[in-house]
């Protein structure tokens, strides 16, 4: 057992049937939830996986959220400790956006590992496992 905070590239994944990592995203979160793992949602990636609920409208955002809940459990919010290793690793990788820092910040001060779908993540940290290579 072990925990896992997931990228928004997961996320999506897991919930929409027609995107490009479903198989995989679904096949990892399974996985987890057999071995016992926690999971973590940052409060980031949160926002990001309501945006195309919020496209439909207000209902249909509510219950994504409600949905990614249930399964995921409460969403952990950026403190001043993951916004500070977030600043750190954007001022180490230059090109790596913030969303994204947050992300990995995240996972270094819960001591968790990654999952995302975005290869570029995998050279940002150790931590930062590429579901669906």
């Amino acid at each position: 057992m072990g925990t896992l905070v997931l990228d928004t590239s997961v996320v999506i994944g897991f919930t929409r049937p027609d995107d490009a990592h479903h198989g995989a995203a679904r096949a990892e979160i399974r996985a987890a939830g057999v071995r016992g793992d926690a999971m973590v949602l940052p409060a980031t990636v949160l926002s990001e996986s309501l945006v195309a609920a919020h496209r439909v409208g207000p209902a249909r955002a509510a219950e994504m959220r409600r949905a990614l809940a249930a399964f995921f459990g409460a969403e952990r919010s950026v403190d001043g400790d993951i916004a500070d290793r977030a600043a750190a690793l954007r001022a180490t990788h230059p090109s790596l956006r913030l969303p994204d820092a947050l992300v990995v910040a995240t996972a270094i001060v819960v001591e968790a590992v990654v999952l995302t779908c975005d290869h570029r993540l995998g050279r940002i940290d150790e931590r930062v496992q590429v579901v669906g290579r």
